[in-house]
């Protein structure tokens, strides 16, 4: 019987083939006390369990493809690293030595303390990172209790079903010619999505029922565009299916012919696409698909899953390097974007009491109550502008006091710098994220200050609904079309351009192409977004009219949707 589930698209492809439903890999953690005279023993299988999950990754990290993008190791890096943590090695070692605990639940122990920190996180993208503490963890006690990991079923040819992936087994599935992953869990933002996508493999993600309701051997289209499965498809839908699957391969060749060519709209209006990194390694996907420098240069993650912060010299080396590798691209650095949704361990670090940590003291109010971190931070941003263009992009900004306080103390670091003869650019933009509701209304306020305005829709968005897109029960609740965000992503743009200031974007709607056209209608010239978006994004500014797109921005601040439906159809 046919029958369609839907889920979340997570990775862009059409795939066609007999399902493989994996069985859910659920492990059963024994608690008991050990004796004294087996402390040794029970240490010494935590140890060899720990060391053997290392040896696995590293097999894993050879088996990516030599073309793939740089993202794509650094989350098997990041499994590695977080193996060498004292978090997972040394307390369980303790908890086995001092409590008596077996190596299992010494490690499930130290999981669920883990997981209790990242589930009081707010951010979306940093809350996703407590799948590597599951994936992670759970790799250990696989090898601790003799359980078998997904990677390990032959899957070519097939299509696989899965409750969850980890990027580890996501790269194995690539390596094996898997042609597509269904999980029942996650989101557009998790792992297995982010390690999908980068290696071109189609995957829809949180269809909640998949592993229930496919058996393997069905028949499966994946269409990772919508985010659907059709299960044994009749044969006017196999046909039509096969059908776009050759437009989806045509498309992307004429994808890849836009890279040198500018972004510009039919009637001559140049726009500029920049990308979203994480990481100094980044700048090689940046260089790929031509972008035009760094829109935002995420810097707290510098500072994550470590025991202190890092000293300026390492931060000046990080911002360095990519700023020298731009060659002379602008590279606009957020400065450390860290608070009660994205906790650090570093010493003096306070852990998190507040009731709600996304209204809490984070971003820039953290770090002006926090000298001894921010100095040095903005040190070494201004170290690094000697090399070519830096703008600084203030983060959870919400007064023109903290604007001034912040200017000021840039000021006085400038003079440190003078003083020491260390080099810096004088001129050096500072500008603001516009990402709190109240200073977007009041957007022409800090325009008059602002050196430039970068749109962070994602909390933008979340503030003015009051909506958690993370959380399954009120996400679909997150609209970014609402007449109320469009009226403030207007008016911030509206007041940035009459103030003479640029205005960019950098928020997930950027490098949506569903809303190219619409933000350009809304005055929108620069948009920064993960690098892979950026050839789709540029095809659509292309084939784009000013005119048309204006016509369309007005509809939608008038409430009417039709006109985007309309749009969609032409």
């Amino acid at each position: 019987m046919s029958f369609e589930l839907a889920g979340i698209g997570a990775s862009p492809g059409i795939a066609i083939g007999p399902a493989l439903v994996l069985e859910p890999a659920t492990l059963d953690i024994p608690e008991y006390r050990i004796e004294a005279a087996a402390v040794e023993t029970e240490s010494a299988r935590l140890r060899a369990a720990l060391a053997t999950a290392r040896d696995e990754l590293l097999l894993v990290r050879d088996a990516i493809p030599g073309d793939a993008p740089q993202e794509t190791r650094l989350f098997i890096d990041a499994h590695l690293l977080m193996l060498d943590d004292p978090a997972l090695r040394e307390r369980p070692l303790r908890a086995i030595r001092e409590e008596g605990r077996n190596a299992a639940w010494a490690i499930h122990h130290e999981r669920e303390r883990l997981l209790e920190i990242f589930d009081r996180m707010e951010d979306a993208y940093l809350r996703a990172k407590r799948e590597d503490i599951i994936q992670v963890t759970g790799r250990v006690l696989r090898h601790l209790l003799g359980g078998k990991p997904p990677s390990a079923h032959a899957g070519e040819g097939h299509i696989i079903v899965a409750e969850d992936l980890s990027p580890a087994d996501t790269v194995l599935m690539k390596r094996d010619r898997v042609l597509a992953c269904v999980t029942d869990f996650g989101g557009s933002t998790s792992h297995t999505a982010i390690i999908a996508r980068s290696l071109g493999l189609p995957a829809v993600v949180g269809t909640h029922l998949g592993t229930r309701l496919l058996r393997s051997g069905d028949t499966v289209i994946v269409d990772g565009d919508q985010g659907i499965l059709l299960v044994d498809p009749d044969a006017a839908m196999l046909r039509e299916y096969q059908a776009l699957q050759k437009r989806r391969q045509r498309r992307r060749r004429l994808l890849e012919e836009l890279r040198d060519l500018p972004a510009t709209t039919v009637d001559g209006t140049r726009v500029r696409l920049r990308a979203n990194i994480e990481l100094p390694d980044d700048r090689g996907f940046v260089h790929r698909v031509n972008a035009e420098g760094v829109g935002l240069y995420r810097s707290e993650f510098l500072f994550m899953n470590r025991p202190e912060a890092p000293d300026e010299e390492e931060q000046f080396n990080a911002f360095a390097e990519v700023v020298s590798a731009m060659r002379g691209e602008p590279v606009t650095i957020r400065s450390l974007d860290i608070g009660a949704d994205k906790s650090l361990r570093s010493e003096g670090m306070e852990e998190n009491t507040a009731v709600n940590p996304a209204l809490g003291l984070r971003g820039l109010r953290l770090c002006l109550r926090r000298p001894e971190w921010f100095r040095p931070h903005l040190r070494a941003i201004l170290r690094a502008s000697a090399l070519g263009p830096v703008c600084l992009m203030l983060p959870m900004l919400t007064s023109m006091g903290e604007l001034r306080q912040a200017k000021a103390l840039v000021r006085a670091l400038q003079d440190e710098l003078c003083a020491a003869g260390l080099p810096f650019d004088p001129q050096m933009p500072l500008g603001i994220m516009v990402e709190v509701p109240a200073v977007a209304m009041a957007a022409a306020h800090f325009a008059r200050e602002a050196d430039f305005f970068s749109i962070g829709t994602n909390d933008l968005i979340q503030y003015a609904l009051a909506v958690d897109r993370g959380d399954d029960d009120v996400n679909d609740l997150f609209d970014p079309l609402h007449a109320g965000v469009l009226a403030m992503i207007h008016n911030t743009i509206a007041a940035g351009h009459a103030a003479g200031i640029p205005v960019a974007m950098c928020g997930e709607m950027a490098g949506n192409p569903a809303y190219t056209e619409l933000l350009l209608g809304l005055g929108l010239r620069e948009f920064s977004m993960y690098p892979g978006a950026i050839p789709e994004v540029k095809e659509i500014i292309r084939r784009t009219r000013i005119d048309r797109a204006e016509a369309l921005a007005q509809a939608l601040l008038a409430g009417d949707r039709r006109a985007l439906e309309a749009r969609r159809e032409d």
